[in-house]
């Protein structure tokens, strides 16, 4: 799969826009993308469902050499930076990125109009990116 991302940003390189972001940016959206894509391929291959995620494992699997207490921190960070959005964007967040939903998924379950789910993804973000920036 990276061998698939780096042939990827070498035929798209000309798609790059620094106006948007840095390089580095742009190269790790593209693997997400492209993971995403990948897991949702799984997932309807298989018809299975995605497990809420047990937070002791997710504090168990740490990057090695990556400090506990500064991933602590940062799990704290995003978390209280969630709470400080309204329902609705945060909501809307959450299924996305850590169920893995496509905004069209999202509108169906919230039984909300897409473009609503896409007002409230792009707000939210943009109010997360704030947020973290300030910490």
């Amino acid at each position: 799969m990276l061998q698939e991302v780096f042939w990827q940003i070498w035929r798209e390189a000309a798609r790059y826009d620094s106006r948007r972001g840095s390089p580095e940016a742009w190269v790790v959206m593209r693997a997400k993308t492209r993971a995403i894509d990948r897991l949702r391929a799984i997932r309807r291959r298989e018809k299975t469902f995605v497990a809420p995620v047990d937070e002791s494992v997710a504090r168990s699997s740490e990057a090695p050499g990556e400090n506990p207490g500064v991933a602590a921190e940062t799990r704290g960070l995003v978390r209280s930076a969630l709470d400080g959005l309204p329902e609705p964007q945060r909501r809307v967040i959450e299924l996305a990125f850590f169920e893995g939903l496509t905004q069209s998924e999202i509108a169906s379950r919230l039984g909300e109009p897409l473009g609503t789910v896409k007002t409230r993804a792009r707000l939210g973000l943009e109010r997360l990116k704030s947020i973290m920036g300030r910490a």
